[in-house]
């Protein structure tokens, strides 16, 4: 027997304590890591995931509809489509108001496995169709067409200019109660159904139906239907609104698909237009625009400038521009009547009494607010004051002078009961702002183009002047029927005292039987929409043009005029000259655009301004 060293037998030994210290020492990590993925899963329970924000509070599932906690969602496929589909066949089920998940599947086709199957096909048909003529049976327009499709179809694909796929169309719908889906769900069968497109809603796949609408990209329902390239591509669901006509001016070029903006604001129901943005966005170089290309079309228009924008573009047109201030030598009566119209018959006693009434809310700006013995005394005061004039229901409004301010307050100084409204007149007849009031009028209106300034009267005059100057206006318009437009540029000046924005209410609604068109702008979008009146100003113009917003005040805009999301941010985001047009039902993102000379006139860019000033001098010094 051999002899064994010691030393071998202790390095065995050895060997086999490491093995069990390696041993225990996998043991604790696994142990240690163990202990670590439980107080991990120990801390997530008191976490919260996005999915538990997501997510509803039950999931239940029924054979034609799913239960998301208190909602039930439903899914429609589409089945087959008509031989032609129209572009934007979707778009009447997008623009529902209602709340649905929409989900297109594309699964593109190999051109030689689809050319196979359309030979055999083609084949297939010429020998029905070989067989009938052989037997003298009249021939089949179905099979016909059928023939003419895929010979057609055959030639697309073998050339490259068409490609197939398999299109898979769904819709999730949600409602707060099955009656409800139900409903929503014939309507939209219904829809589908009047374009020739065969739908049908899920059974026993309603969480398949589900999880194919959720944002994962999974198909489970795998309902496709065969399809090229150009009728899927009619399926794209964002189509712009064409707003082309015959007749009209360009206002602009629709940013989704580059078309013209042609409109005629008088072939709608009314000519009435409103237009909101911030201040630099381009309100005024649109308005601008419209009016050179409108007057180009023969249409009168008529101007309040509050802040001396127009004048560039009067003096380059000829028209005709009116300063009103204190100082001014011209003047325009608030007393003044309209002339008769003719052929329409209007009582004269009527013609009073509404300018009595007129009057009465002007004379509220000026003073305040009157008490109800002031009010009475101020009524009949007025009356006088045009009887004074020999102005009564007998007379003939064609040859009488209308009445001055000074005159009600000589009325007024006879009354009992007057003596503070006289000495709160006498501010208009002797005192500071005598000059605004207190004379007959003086302005010539005889021209295409009339533009009225207020920029050199104070911010407390301005809603006073601007009322007087409308009122004025609406007197030329009811004695002579034209077709007009009118811009009360800063509109948000009147809708700062109930009177004032009464009044533009009334004229908004009352103007189209006059052939006039009135456009109200401002940037004040809050004080203007907030006001019931601004309100129904906007509902009675059926055109709107919305340009850049402020952040403050886009929520409300987005409320009023029920935009989405996307069109919020458009107004959000929008550089100078770009918004959304609206015209009737019907509206497209906008872009302004002037050609060189029109820009010349109408812009409002001070920088732009002085070099034309420059170039102006330096012509005129040329010339002398």
């Amino acid at each position: 027997m051999p002899f064994k060293p010691i030393t071998t037998i202790e390095s065995k030994k050895k060997k086999k304590g490491g093995f069990f210290s390696k041993q225990k020492a996998l043991e604790s990590q696994v142990e240690e890591e163990l202990i670590t993925l439980e107080e991990e899963r120990t801390y997530r329970l008191g976490t919260v995931a996005i999915r538990d924000l997501i997510a509803p509070s039950a999931f239940k599932v029924e054979s034609q509809y799913v239960q998301l906690g208190e909602v039930f969602m439903r899914t429609i496929f589409v089945v087959s489509y008509p031989r032609y589909i129209s572009i934007g066949w979707s778009t009447p089920i997008l623009n529902l108001n209602l709340t649905m998940d929409i989900s297109m599947f594309f699964y593109p086709i190999k051109a030689s496995i689809i050319l196979k199957q359309l030979k055999k096909k083609a084949g297939a048909l010429n020998a029905q169709l070989s067989g009938d003529r052989e037997k003298g049976a009249p021939r089949d327009p179905l099979r016909e067409t059928a023939l003419q499709d895929i010979e057609q179809l055959r030639d697309s694909l073998t050339q490259g200019t068409e490609h197939f796929f398999q299109y898979a169309f769904y819709v999730n719908l949600y409602a707060k109660s099955v009656e409800e889906l139900d409903t929503v769900t014939e309507d939209i069968h219904n829809i589908f159904g009047s374009k020739l497109i065969y739908s049908r809603h899920v059974l026993f796949q309603a969480e398949q139906g589900f999880n194919s609408c959720v944002p994962f990209g999974i198909d489970e329902l795998m309902i496709a239907f065969n399809m090229n390239s150009s009728p899927i591509a009619s399926s794209f669901p964002f189509v712009s609104s064409e707003l082309s006509s015959d007749n009209g001016i360009l206002y602009g070029i629709n940013r989704h698909n580059n078309s013209l903006i042609l409109f005629d604001r008088f072939s709608l129901q009314n000519a009435n237009m409103v237009v909101f943005a911030t201040s630099g966005a381009g309100k005024s170089y649109a308005v601008k625009l419209e009016v050179l290309r409108t007057m180009m079309m023969g249409v009168d228009v008529i101007i309040i400038d509050p802040e001396m924008e127009y004048t560039h573009m009067c003096e380059a047109v000829g028209g005709t521009y009116v300063n009103i201030s204190l100082a001014s030598e011209s003047k325009v009566n608030p007393f003044d009547l309209p002339r008769p119209v003719g052929g329409m018959q209007v009582a004269v006693e009527d013609i009073i009494r509404s300018a009595v009434i007129t009057l009465k809310g002007l004379i509220r700006i000026m003073l305040g607010s009157l008490t109800a013995q002031e009010d009475s005394v101020m009524d009949r005061a007025l009356l006088e004051t045009y009887a004074k004039k020999d102005i009564t229901p007998q007379s003939d409004l064609a040859t009488v002078d209308p009445p001055i301010m000074q005159d009600l307050v000589d009325i007024l100084e006879g009354m009992r009961g007057a003596e503070n409204l006289v000495i709160k007149l006498q501010k208009f007849t002797t005192g500071t702002f005598s000059g605004l009031f207190n004379s007959p009028t003086n302005v010539n209106t005889d021209n295409q183009l009339v533009i009225f300034s207020v920029r050199d009267l104070e911010d407390e005059l301005r809603p006073m002047a601007i009322y007087s100057l409308i009122n004025y206006i609406w007197n030329i318009v009811r004695s002579e029927r034209k077709k007009r437009l009118l811009i009360i540029d800063e509109a948000w000046w009147l809708m700062m005292h109930e009177d004032s924005a009464k009044f533009i209410f009334a004229l908004v609604k009352r103007c189209r039987k006059y052939y006039l068109g009135i456009t109200t702008i401002t940037q004040d979008v809050n004080d203007f929409l907030l006001s019931q009146y601004g309100r129904s100003i906007v509902t009675n113009s059926a055109l709107q043009l919305l340009m850049r917003q402020s952040p403050a005040s886009v929520d409300v805009v987005q409320k009023t005029f029920m935009l989405t999301e996307g069109e919020r941010y458009l107004l959000l985001e929008s550089a100078i000259g770009e918004g959304i047009f609206f015209a009737g039902l019907k509206h497209a993102a906008i872009q302004i655009t002037a050609s060189y000379t029109e820009d010349q006139l109408i812009t409002s860019d001070p920088k732009q301004l002085l070099e034309i000033e420059k170039a102006k001098k330096e012509f005129e010094e040329e010339m002398l």
